[in-house]
């Protein structure tokens, strides 16, 4: 659109770069950062692509986690139905991490994206997706410590990428949600202590209905992402090394029991609870 007037203004070259931008732009807002409004796109997305020399600066992996955690927040509202955000991050995650719910997958060379190695199952619907999901509960609620691929990206990945141990808000534009990965020690095979208490919002509103699910950060929490070194966890300091992912700290079940649902399939549903 309004080709004339770029060709006048920049030519050939003003033109390849709002083709860049447009792409970049669709590509995002229907992989990243996926909403339910099926053709539409968060415009907020374009504010980041309006020098693509700076496209490498930004942490997209970390944008991409704060959206996805906020969407898991706004699912577990009472009137909300689906969930959005990078479903296939938060698939190849499980898939990882949880070998009783792996499809099967193909050999793939190292350089190639993890997750595409992975075969969609084929989705059942009726009554088989209802036992389906039944079992799938039950699986959850019977999980062990054995159960778990704890380092599924081997025992050192944080020290090849640093950033795995930042603890504080994570961003994508007014989206902010806490990451701190004191919560599982385990994933860096280190015995899991009671985590210290995480960076909170000022304020939120999280009421029933997903339409108008908000929550307030102080300003100062913007800062904390720019000095990493500062607020990185110091795993030495927290814990100390594990031989078995079960080893914990002896008050931690109890924390952990105060804070958690422990279990989620209800006990009048007919199956027995352990």
């Amino acid at each position: 659109m309004h080709a004339e007037g770029l060709l006048v203004s920049g030519g050939e070259l003003k033109i390849k770069e709002m083709e860049v931008q447009c792409y970049l732009f669709v590509l995002l807002g229907s992989t990243l950062f996926v909403d339910k409004s099926r053709d539409r796109i968060r415009p907020v997305i374009n504010l980041f692509l309006k020098d693509h020399l700076q496209l490498t600066d930004y942490a997209w992996g970390a944008g991409a986690l704060a959206y996805l955690y906020r969407q898991l927040g706004v699912a577990t509202r009472a009137g909300s139905k689906g969930l959005c955000g990078c479903l296939t991050l938060l698939q190849a995650w499980i898939y990882e991490y949880f070998p009783l719910f792996r499809p099967s997958q193909l050999p793939q060379s190292p350089d190639a994206p993890r997750a595409s190695s992975w075969i969609s199952p084929r989705l059942p619907g009726g009554d088989e997706a209802r036992q389906r999901l039944a079992r799938y509960r039950q699986l959850l609620d019977e999980l062990s410590a054995d159960d778990v691929t704890w380092t599924p990206y081997g025992r050192d990945g944080h020290t090849d990428i640093p950033r795995s141990l930042y603890t504080g808000p994570i961003r994508f534009s007014d989206i902010a949600e806490g990451y701190d990965p004191a919560r599982c020690l385990r994933q860096f095979r280190y015995r899991q202590i009671i985590p210290r208490a995480m960076t909170v919002p000022h304020d939120q509103y999280r009421p029933a209905s997903d339409s108008s699910y908000i929550v307030f950060w102080d300003p100062w929490v913007n800062q904390l992402w720019d000095n990493v070194a500062a607020h990185r966890l110091d795993l030495n300091f927290a814990s100390r090394p594990c031989e078995h992912p079960s080893e914990i700290v002896e008050e931690y079940v109890d924390w952990f029991l105060i804070r958690s649902h422990p279990r989620i399939t209800h006990p009048t549903d007919g199956v027995p609870q352990p």
